[in-house]
């Protein structure tokens, strides 16, 4: 026997192996013979002498070829007791059955020794020899795991013997793209203060399943919402160029398109009709993850994983989790801001992610988007504006002659003149949280979104959140600026002057009521501070004789 015709390197395998080549041979060859006849005893009889076996052995074989026609169903059996075969007594095998049932396949998840413990006492009460270890353990071993999984309530056991085929297939570039979120394992300082923050930041990143490439992200200090997956998006659809040459990464970036269907978890941020209706108005089909089945969103938990894993060689690191962080104070040690970890992240996406050798694909991300974007089409938005407020955050507010204010700020465009004291209901606002000096706002006849910028055209370029924390700062320096002192001391002034106001009033009120003075109706009675008893200068006056009057006649 030669080495090149060897098929199995054990001996006994491989002398199996070559009897049941001979008997598959010789049934097949007695099968052709007789077609669809039925075989005769002398011709069997005939093959079993041949085969050296007997002729109920050879109907066995004849049997197992016809209905798997396969070399091994025709191999020779092993000698021996054949495997799971057990010999205990009948006494004993329903006593440990018994005992496994009622003890071992309990919610309290009791352990193997436990199990033998009990499996022991049952034997000694019914005076029957106690079996060994391996035998009560090969009981157990024979109980199929997920039963014996959901028996015993462990979810981790039922969860691994859970079948998961599903997984989403493209075979093209954007046909399918993943998006979800992660907390960032990283905390950041302030852009002024350099102080640690007290909250991580979140980003939102989606990937491309046929290239593996990194089609967009989003960083934000707020948790994730729709904004953030709209703003991922934008960042997603359209080129990167600006993005890369204003953070002053030199790398390329070539993704751009949008996506034919977009495969995201049941988050509620992704379940907003408002989101729904961005994506079915861009063609874009919009596919939720089956509940309790992370499976199939394999790609983008491994990219998160990727870039986590990255992160954690950053100043600020929490890492992953606690065995990892030991005593570690991460917010202690952070070091970046927002904009520096920013652009040091995309840096990692397009300078490293999408240019090292991928474990599924064994080529880069960039190289197979490269290949195969010439041949495939990419679909771009019909209207920049419209696509690009779909996604952002929405808000009413009221035309008001001064312009519409929203975040304490007026905004105002020409393209409103007319509308001014002639619109009374809300106007529709969509707003972009990283540049509060412009908003977009749809013009009431037209319905197309016009933009509006900050009344002061001096107004920087800056985000929501900044603009906030500005606001927020210059509150705490008002509060400050403020003589708190002088503040009590006149609370406590007022409070006095009302109470003592109170309490004459009320003493006024219990006394018997004075008699009234009667007044002349020439409103004489509403003058204060005046007797009107004694005659004022004026009146004596005018009661002295006119000496230059003519004397009356006599």
């Amino acid at each position: 026997m030669s080495d090149d015709e060897r098929v199995f390197d054990d001996d006994e395998k491989q002398r199996a192996w070559l009897e049941g080549c001979r008997r598959e041979e010789a049934i097949s060859r007695l099968l052709e013979r007789h077609g669809d006849k039925r075989l005769s005893i002398g011709d069997v009889d005939e093959v079993a002498w041949e085969l050296g076996l007997s002729r109920a052995t050879m109907y066995r074989l004849i049997a197992a070829y016809r209905a798997k026609r396969t070399v091994s169903s025709v191999e020779p059996r092993s000698r021996g007791r054949r495997k799971n075969a057990f010999v205990l007594d009948r006494k004993r095998e329903k006593l440990i059955s018994q005992a496994i049932r009622e003890t071992y396949l309990q919610p309290e998840r009791p352990t193997m020794t436990y199990l033998i413990e009990q499996v022991r006492a049952r034997c000694g009460r019914a005076e029957l020899p106690a079996p060994d270890r391996r035998t009560i353990k090969a009981r157990v071993d024979r109980i199929d795991k997920r039963v014996a999984a959901l028996k015993r309530k462990d979810s981790k056991g039922a969860k691994a013997t859970k079948a998961v085929p599903g997984q989403y297939v493209a075979s093209r570039p954007l046909e399918v793209v993943q998006i979800d979120h992660t907390e960032v394992d990283l905390f950041l300082v302030d852009e002024t203060t350099r102080e640690a923050m007290g909250v991580r930041p979140w980003v939102t990143l989606a990937i491309d399943v046929f290239t593996r490439m990194v089609v967009g992200f989003h960083l934000s200090m707020d948790k994730p919402s729709r904004v953030s997956i709209g703003l991922c998006m934008l960042n997603a659809v359209y080129d990167k160029s600006a993005w890369l040459k204003e953070n002053a990464i030199d790398a390329r970036w070539p993704v751009a398109g949008l996506p034919e269907t977009l495969h995201a978890d049941n988050g509620a941020d992704f379940r907003s009709k408002a989101f729904s209706w961005a994506c079915r108005e861009e063609g874009i089909k919009l596919v939720w993850r089956p509940v309790g089945a992370p499976h199939y969103g394999g790609h983008i938990e491994r990219l998160i994983g990727t870039i986590m894993g990255r992160v954690h060689f950053y100043p600020g690191t929490t890492f992953s989790n606690s065995t990892a962080r030991q005593d570690n104070d991460a917010a202690r040690f952070s070091a970046m801001t927002f904009r520096e970890f920013e652009c040091a992240l995309g840096w990692e996406i397009a300078g490293r992610y999408n240019q090292e050798i991928h474990s599924a694909l064994l080529r880069p991300p960039i190289a197979v988007w490269d290949e195969h974007e010439a041949s495939t089409t990419l679909r771009m938005p019909k209207d920049r504006m419209t696509f690009w407020v779909s996604f952002l955050p929405d808000a009413y507010r009221k035309l008001r002659p001064d312009g519409i204010w929203i975040h304490d700020l007026p905004y105002w465009s020409n393209a409103l003149s007319a509308e001014v004291g002639r619109h009374a209901g809300d106007l529709l606002i969509k707003y972009d949280p990283r540049d509060v000096s412009r908003i977009f706002v749809q013009h009431p006849s037209s319905g197309h979104f016009i933009e509006a910028r900050a009344r002061n055209l001096g107004f920087p370029a800056i985000s929501l959140r900044e603009w906030r924390l500005a606001r927020k700062a210059l509150r705490q320096k008002g509060r400050g600026e403020r003589d708190n002192d002088q503040l009590m001391r006149t609370a406590l002034a007022q409070r006095q002057i009302v109470a003592d106001a109170i309490a004459k009033t009320a003493a006024a009120r219990k006394t018997s009521p004075r008699p009234q003075i009667a007044v002349d109706d020439f409103d004489s009675g509403s003058m204060t501070g005046i007797d009107s008893r004694i005659p004022s200068q004026l009146e004596l006056l005018d009661r002295q004789p006119d000496v230059k009057a003519k004397p009356p006649d006599g």
